[in-house]
């Protein structure tokens, strides 16, 4: 793989326990021309991730089971997949869950509900 990915062509997992966010999310990013690949839970993500080797995750922070803090956590602290960028999608808008989504790992993060500029930003941002 060339060292200069194309950020307009990237494979990205979405990851929301909401059907509604999920086909939300992956409408915007299919519409700049991105692979969505979507999953309602953390459940074996690790698993999928592998098979699906994206360029990117964009993760629903508040989810059943393990939220996106923990599996934020969980996938940087593999070194399988520490070079893969993580967007977390919250609806939480305050500096202090900015802050912990960082000590977690992220690269990045979106306030829902978000505008799809604000989404492709984000994305652009943490693919760059």
């Amino acid at each position: 793989p060339s060292a200069e990915r194309n950020s307009l062509m990237s494979k990205i997992v979405v990851v929301d326990d909401s059907q509604a966010e999920l086909q939300l999310i992956e409408s915007y990013l299919k519409a700049a021309h991105h692979t969505v690949v979507t999953f309602p839970n953390t459940e074996q993500l690790e698993e999928k991730i592998l098979t699906e080797m994206p360029d990117l995750i964009v993760m629903d922070v508040v989810m059943p089971g393990r939220n996106g803090f923990q599996a934020c956590r969980d996938l940087k602290s593999d070194t399988r997949f520490t070079r893969i960028p993580i967007l977390l999608c919250t609806s939480k808008g305050q500096e202090s869950d900015k802050f912990w989504g960082q000590q977690q790992g992220a690269n990045g993060h979106v306030v829902k509900p978000f505008k799809p500029e604000e989404l492709l930003l984000a994305v652009k941002r943490a693919l760059s």
